[in-house]
This record gives structure tokens, sequence and C-alpha cells, in this order.
């Protein structure tokens, strides 16, 4: 893993928060259904405490939404065993907290705290999948062939009890070392078969190292961190469960999918024309996806490419369906029907989406608290993912404008990642500190895409969260910008 830090002073992200209108607590009624909910006891659940689940997260995080085990099959195939927390068991349809998490849509992060979609009495405490405690929780079984390819899948509640609370980084040094936890043993074979299966359909996967900012003392650190294999092989378990409940909810009639269309031939073709140009190798009959699995995203060239690639990734969304199915059930970025269903701590379609899963694969009848939900839950779903990416990028920009203010005038060596038609305007990754910003020029050849320049900082305001910069070899300060303009992701 590759991980660069650089510390920044104290930041106040209240106004942020008041800029997204951002909820500050839950209700008095709210918190008092989310305690009594807590002490509930699950006793008359099957009992699958037996299984050695464990959980892989970020280390500070206590909202664990699922807990992993595998395991070999007779016959050379495995076993996929993922628990999920199960949400629903602790919140009463109809009641203040329904209602509250209907606003909030999802957990919102931010540097200094999260804005949680359910009372942390629930989200980190009892419903969340935490180590040694039994838990209510929706197991899934799903058996996979020795090439990694769905046989069987079952889902159905039941009370479980995680051995250990794991995290990325751990789990990849202990693979690393041979030395892994029994219970994830087998998830680089199985990650890897399921990465090679996600390919062979078309499935693109970006690996853009994500840009973080963490407590450091009393101010912030701004990190740039790429991912390490094994979030992208948890990610398959994810991805594998999820197909699993499209499956199910298209076979029954009923359900919401994550759906995202496939992208115009324009822009496929305008990637290709960027292969040309950044000299990123494109065999004939290669998919994107299989080009972008072949990348160093560390490369500047590889870097602009997977920049282009975004822009095949765009128009994700969520499509209810009562009867029959949707006309375009696919997420062209999975290449298959896919459904989120395994983060229901913090996202409020995954409760739903379990509830019509287990009622559909028992044969019984979807509860009507859970179908009238359905056609609701794409515009609440919509709406809070761009509060929740506005908090994510408002809170990088803020970090970047303090982390750079006073510096206007110095230089820095940068890669160029995306440039408008003209050439003049484009996006740059610093390498120094780990910036994304926006950047011009006015020299003749314009801005060189996947090439490394020298870049001058022309302005740097925490109050606006803009960055600017302008090519070092430019005699003219760029002209103005909308406020707070940054390359989107």
């Amino acid at each position: 893993m590759t991980t660069r830090r650089v510390y920044a002073p104290r930041i106040d992200f209240a106004a942020l928060r008041e800029e997204l209108g951002l909820p500050t607590r839950f209700s008095d009624e709210a918190e008092r259904e989310a305690a009594a909910a807590a002490a509930k006891t699950f006793g008359d659940r099957p009992d699958r405490t037996e299984l050695e689940f464990v959980t892989i997260d970020p280390p500070t995080s206590r909202d664990l939404d699922q807990a992993l085990l595998l395991l070999r099959s007779d016959g050379g195939g495995y076993r996929v065993r993922y628990a999920i927390a199960d949400v629903a068991a602790f919140v009463t349809p109809g009641g203040q907290l329904e209602r509250e998490t209907w606003e909030r849509g999802q957990t919102v992060y931010l540097p200094d705290g999260k804005v949680p979609l359910h009372p942390p009495v629930l989200s980190e405490d009892a419903a969340s999948l935490l180590p040694d405690r039994d838990r209510p929780a929706v197991l899934w079984t799903i058996d996979l062939d020795a090439e990694g390819r769905t046989t069987a899948a079952h889902v159905g509640r039941a009370l479980v009890r995680s051995r250990a609370k794991l995290n990325y980084e751990q789990v990849q040094r202990d693979v690393d070392a041979g030395t892994p936890h029994p219970s994830v043993a087998l998830l680089p074979e199985v990650g890897k078969l399921l990465v090679e299966r996600s390919l062979e359909r078309g499935a693109v996967n970006l690996p853009l190292p994500e840009q973080e900012v963490e407590p450091d003392g009393d101010g912030w650190r701004l990190t740039l961190r790429a991912p390490v294999p094994v979030e992208e092989w948890n990610a398959q378990i994810s991805l594998l469960t999820g197909m699993a409940a499209a499956r199910i909810m298209l076979d029954g009639g009923a359900g919401l999918l994550r759906t995202m269309p496939e992208p115009p031939r324009e822009v496929v073709e305008a990637l290709r024309v960027a292969a040309r140009a950044l000299e990123v190798p494109w065999p004939d009959g290669a998919s994107p996806g299989r080009v972008i699995a072949a990348l160093d995203p560390a490369q500047p060239r590889a870097a602009a490419f997977l920049d282009q690639a975004a822009e095949m990734m765009r128009g994700a969304g969520y499509t209810a369906f009562d009867g029959a199915a949707p006309e375009q059930p696919r997420h062209a970025a999975v290449a298959a029907s896919y459904a989120h269903v395994t983060a229901p701590l913090r996202r409020l379609a995954d409760r739903y989406v379990t509830e019509v899963c287990l009622a559909l694969f028992a044969g019984a009848a979807v509860p009507s608290w859970a179908r009238e939900a359905l056609p609701k839950l794409p515009d609440v779903m919509s709406r809070t993912d761009r509060v929740a990416g506005s908090a994510d990028r408002g809170a990088v920009d803020l970090t970047e404008a303090v982390l750079l203010q006073g510096r206007v005038g110095e230089e820095f060596d940068a890669a160029v990642l995306d440039v408008d038609p003209k050439g003049r305007r484009g996006a740059i990754a610093l390498d120094d500190p780990p910036v994304r910003a926006r950047c011009a020029t006015t020299a003749p050849g314009g801005l060189p895409l996947g090439e490394r320049i020298r870049v001058r900082l022309a302005e740097a305001d925490p109050a606006r969260r803009k960055v600017l910069f302008e090519a070092a070899t430019s005699d003219e300060v760029p002209g103005e910008e909308t406020p707070g303009e940054k390359v989107e992701r």
C-alpha cells in the first residue's frame, strides 16, 4: 500500500455541516425507541454462533455491517458465509426512528465525526457485529464451484458471533506473511477467482487512490491512500451477495436494484483514443475492464487513463420494480444485475432490500411496509448520495485550501490527469502534498495529458474551498472559475 500524508492545522468543519443541512441529533423519541430496541433478545433464532465469523473494516469503525467466513467445499468449490447486521430487527415500521432514518438516508462521514443513519446505541453497539457478542443477523450462504461461479444461494435469519475485528492493512500484512486468520485464509483465492469472473462478464473497477482527511493531534492530515488487494477481494464478496440478492428479486418480481446504463459508444471510443495518446496498451478484443486491471495507478499515464475511464461510470441510480422486471436491470460496471444489500447500518435501502429477499426466498409475502417503501427509495438514496458526496469532496477541498494557503507562488511537481478540448485547463495531481486540483496554462502546447509538469499555486482560498494552479511555464494567472470548482470523481 502506498500512503502519503501531510499535516494541516486545526480546521472547523461546522460550516460545511451547516451548508449541507446535516442533522445534529436524533429526537428524544427516536433515541428512546433505539434504546428500547437495543434491549431486545433474539434467543428464538437459529443459533449459528458456532460459525467463526470475522469482520474486516477500517481500524476505528464500530458500525460493522458484515462478517465473513470462507470455507472449502467438497469437490473443490467454496462456501461463502456472509452475515449482515439485521437492522430491521431493531427499527419498528411506522415509528419515529424509521421516519428519521428516511430523512437521513445514509451515514455521512466527515473528518470530525460522522452523521449516522441510526443512533450509536444501535449502529455502534446492539446492531453492530462487534466481536465476541451474540448478534441477530441475516445470513447469506453462497456456494461457488472451483472456478468461482455461483451454484446456490440461501438467505435467512440467524444468531451469529464474530470472533475478531480485523482491518484491511492488518489482513493484507497477514496474507503477505502467509499467516492469515483462518476464517479468511481463502480470501485471496476466492477473491481472485471472483475478480476473474467479473472481468469475463465485462465488469470495470477503477482502482483510484483515495484522498482522506484524518485527525492528527490538534490538527488534520491529508492522506492519499492506494487500496490494498484485500479491499478488492473483500468488495467482491459484497458484489457476489448483491448479485444473489438481485437474482432473488428478479425471480420473485419485486425489489430495488442498483443500476447503471451502459456507457455510450462514443465514450468508449474516446477512451480508446486516450489509450493511444497515453500509450496505454489495449490488446485486440480486450474489454475496458481488462485494460484497466493491467495498469499501475501510480504511473502518471495510467492515472490519467483511469481519470478518463471514469467517464464510463455515469448514471448510477436505483430502480424499483413490482411485477415485471425493469427494462434495464443491469449495473454496467458490475456487468450484471446487482442490489445494495450488505450495509444496512449505513445505507437505508439495504434494510428494505433485505426484507424483500428474505420473504421471496422463503416463498412468503413481502411485508407491506417493505414493499410500499420500494418506489420511494430511489429519490431518497439519490438525494442523500449527493449530500454524502458533497461532504466528502467539501472536506477534502477545505483541507487542501487550508494546507496550501500562504504558499501562493510556490511551484510543485504534478501529473496531468485530465485536459479540456482546447488543452488550456485540466485536472492535476500533485506529488506532495497529495492534492488534486484545477490547473490552467497559456502555453502554446497546452497541458500535456498524462505527463509530469511543474505547476505554480495561483490561489488557495479556504473560505471558498478553492485551489487553483497554473503551469509553471505560463506567464498569466488563469481567469476566474466557479467558486470551489474541482474535478469530479
